[in-house]
């Protein structure tokens, strides 16, 4: 009874085993037959010029295919022709309906644009041809119209205050105690009857801080012609070093003393930094002066030239916009000018129109900015907390979105 039942398990397990060896077969090749759904093509294909540029791209947008989850890439063909010569200009990964063609674009000439649609397997299929699109140059980025509104405003507020500054107004400047200590410093080196060492630092005549430079130098040397103090002027630029002698020669005729000017007190050194600062240090040592003005651009010579002058006992005024060398110049000159006001300086000393209205403006614009900066944050705060679009629209324009 027992092997009865053995038998027939076992012969029900081979049916079994039988019964699926003949099934699965045919259904694995029925699914085999099933022909793969084909690709489907992109559409609506708009080519357009990309705004506020300089006419060298077109923008494309399309929708992607509706079997866009079987697309591997779509690429992007152009011509200059709708019935062929198209060649590919770039390519997108599936899921973007977006491309900016920058690829030798130029301007007057039409483009036309085909998206091809590529799967895994390399299959194909484009889409129909956009329409003809030329690429212009637009006068205006509306990007930056703040940036237009702020040149407009900021220029108008210095023109009104250089005409105010010729029209005879007096402008405010504050006390600084290192332009307060220039007429000092000379009036002592006078009292003691040694000379004045000005340096004008180690750029040349492209750099601002050198023209702030050599309009303070017009002051100081006229004072110095006045009370007959030799004034010594060591180069670095030759270029520099010639404005220096016209300067300094211009400045004795207009104290009456011509006869005075000393042509060999002012020579071009060297043009190698260290080489220069070696020299300069020399002269201190020899030299002795009272007095000595570093006014300009400097680099890591600042601390050398400094120490050696504090050395030498002359009372030193320095000032630059390099902020790498400011704390050595405060911590070894008598008197430093920070920033921008070596640029006031220039303008405090000379006290002409030009320069005085100019400091002027830029010190209104510079609070009209801050202004506008509190504004913005304040009507972003405003905006988010209350919902305000109004808010947000300020916002947007001011950032230039």
């Amino acid at each position: 009874m027992k092997a009865s039942k053995f038998a027939l398990i076992i012969f029900i397990v081979i049916c079994q085993i039988l019964i699926i060896k003949c099934i699965f077969p045919q259904e694995m090749s029925s699914t085999e037959n099933i022909s793969e759904e084909p690709l489907m093509p992109v559409r609506n294909v708009i080519a357009t010029d990309t705004p506020n540029d300089d006419g060298k791209s077109i923008t494309i947008r399309w929708s992607v295919s509706m079997k866009d989850s079987k697309v591997k890439q779509y690429s992007i063909l152009r011509s200059t022709s709708s019935t062929g010569g198209f060649y590919e200009v770039g390519q997108v990964p599936r899921g973007v309906n977006r491309y900016v063609d920058e690829d030798n674009i130029i301007r007057g000439v039409e483009y036309y644009y085909i998206i091809r649609a590529i799967d895994e397997k390399g299959n194909k299929i484009d889409s129909e041809v956009s329409g003809a699109v030329k690429a212009t140059a637009q006068w205006f980025n509306k990007d930056y119209k703040f940036i237009a509104i702020a040149v407009v405003v900021f220029g108008g507020i210095i023109v009104y205050c250089i005409y105010s500054a010729r029209r005879g107004k007096e402008f405010f400047i504050r006390r600084i105690s290192g332009i307060e200590a220039v007429d000092e410093a000379i009036g002592r080196a006078t009292e003691m009857g040694r000379p004045i060492l000005y340096l004008t630092g180690l750029s040349g005549l492209g750099d601002i801080s050198t023209l702030a430079s050599l309009n303070i130098l017009s002051r100081v040397a006229r004072k110095a012609a006045e009370y007959d103090t030799p004034l010594i002027l060591p180069g670095y630029d030759s270029f520099v070093t010639v404005v220096e002698r016209e300067i300094v020669k211009s400045a004795h005729i207009d104290a009456g003393k011509p006869d005075t000017y000393k042509e060999d007190n002012i020579y071009f050194v060297s043009d190698d930094q260290f080489a220069y600062v070696g020299a300069v240090n020399g002269i201190m040592m020899r030299e002795k002066p009272a007095a000595i003005f570093y006014m300009g651009f400097f680099y890591a010579e600042s601390l050398l030239l400094a120490e050696t002058g504090n050395a030498t006992g002359a009372i030193q005024i320095a000032g630059t916009d390099s902020d790498a060398q400011l704390p050595f110049f405060i911590a070894a000159c008598d008197y430093t000018l920070i920033g921008e006001e070596l640029y006031a300086a220039s303008a405090y000393l000379a006290r002409e129109p030009l320069l005085l209205g100019s400091l002027k403006g830029q010190d209104w614009s510079k609070l009209l900015l801050m202004v506008a900066i509190f504004l913005g944050v304040l009507m972003e705060s405003f905006g988010t907390r209350f919902g305000s679009s109004f808010f947000h629209w300020v916002t947007k324009f001011f950032s230039g979105h």
